[in-house]
């Protein structure tokens, strides 16, 4: 079940390989998540001291949330990962210069998860040329249909 998807993300990067994390996340944001108030199209994940953060991503909060609390909707969010996907990561963006985009935000057995890819961004001529590539297999299929 989906919360929030990157749709950006497919159009700029070309994406070599899929994760999934887990969130450290708060009594609020958990809250949020539920009634789909998070957004993560301008976020991306950070490495820093061997653990992975994400950066950037908003989550609304709810106005009967708590008033104890001062709820911050772009604070830094830990990832949480096997170590041995942290080392994939760290390896791939320090030495083939990929970085590392959140893809979308879901429910897996009732825990908050965040698909997490490391990519390569596309250069202009790329994206016109994947749009062509699209453009042309869409107008192929609408031949195929008509005969």
């Amino acid at each position: 079940m989906n919360i929030a998807e990157n749709r950006k993300a497919r159009h700029d990067y070309n994406i070599e390989e899929r994760l999934e994390a887990g969130l450290v996340l708060e009594g609020w944001e958990v809250k949020s998540l539920r009634a789909g108030r998070a957004q993560i199209t301008d976020s991306h994940v950070i490495i820093k001291r061997g653990e992975a953060w994400l950066v950037g991503s908003h989550i609304s909060p709810l106005i009967t949330a708590s008033t104890h609390i001062n709820p911050d909707p772009t604070r830094t969010r830990k990832l949480l990962l096997h170590h041995r996907e942290l080392n994939k990561l760290i390896g791939a963006i320090q030495r083939k210069g990929y970085t590392i985009i959140p893809l979308n935000l879901h429910w897996s057995r009732g825990v908050a998860k965040i698909e997490i890819a490391y990519a390569k961004g596309k250069k202009q001529y790329d994206k016109r040329e994947t749009e062509k590539r699209r453009d042309w297999e869409r107008t192929k299929q609408r031949s195929l249909k008509l005969r």
